[in-house]
């Protein structure tokens, strides 16, 4: 059943039993133009990034990163690079109160035909595997880009598209909001 329409993120009435999906490049850290993010050096967290992130774990019952990283598949960064960046952004994201469950990365080429590429839904899935008590229903995806908006609204989650830009108005998600931070002051967190 696709949920019904909410005019304001707040009649969510989001509580422990809940569950945060963050895309990560353009969400919790600076998207870089026509680059990837493939060392620490060049990852830069949203301004306000930590401090949403710190009130949004402490509202969900579980936050989760859900994120397509095929600069991998492209050779331009190795899985142990990315797991260097990814346990300094969570001892970053830890340092500062902010809790995030686990990461899951899709490390392929969209050419190459695997089901945990986003829009498709299978990172997702992992983590309902991984955490049975998911329920995508009471779920929140947030996200930069339409197949971010997609992979939430094919699992029936409620969606956030993150942009600046007003040629994204026509993705269809349930919030627009520029960062974390406009998420946080609506929801009176």
């Amino acid at each position: 059943m696709p949920p019904m329409s909410i005019k304001y993120i707040s009649d969510l009435n989001i509580d422990e039993s809940w569950t945060l999906f963050l895309d990560r490049d353009g969400v919790i850290n600076e998207l870089l133009p026509n680059e990837y993010v493939t060392k620490w050096e060049k990852f830069e967290f949203r301004e306000g990034a930590l401090e949403a992130i710190k009130k949004l774990s402490s509202l969900f019952g579980k936050t989760f990163i859900a994120t397509n990283q095929r600069g991998i598949a492209r050779n331009l960064m190795t899985e142990e690079d990315l797991d260097d960046i990814h346990l300094k952004m969570l001892k970053e994201i830890e340092s500062n109160g902010g809790r995030i469950e686990k990461i899951y990365y899709c490390p392929h080429e969209i050419s190459d035909y695997c089901d945990c590429r986003k829009p498709l839904t299978g990172l997702a899935e992992q983590a309902k595997y991984d955490y049975p008590g998911i329920s995508f229903e009471s779920s929140v995806m947030i996200g930069d880009s339409a197949s971010d908006i997609q992979f939430g609204k094919s699992l029936n989650m409620r969606t956030i598209l993150m942009t600046d830009n007003d040629t994204d108005a026509d993705i269809t998600a349930d919030f627009h909001y520029s960062d974390l931070r406009s998420i946080i002051r609506d929801l009176n967190i």
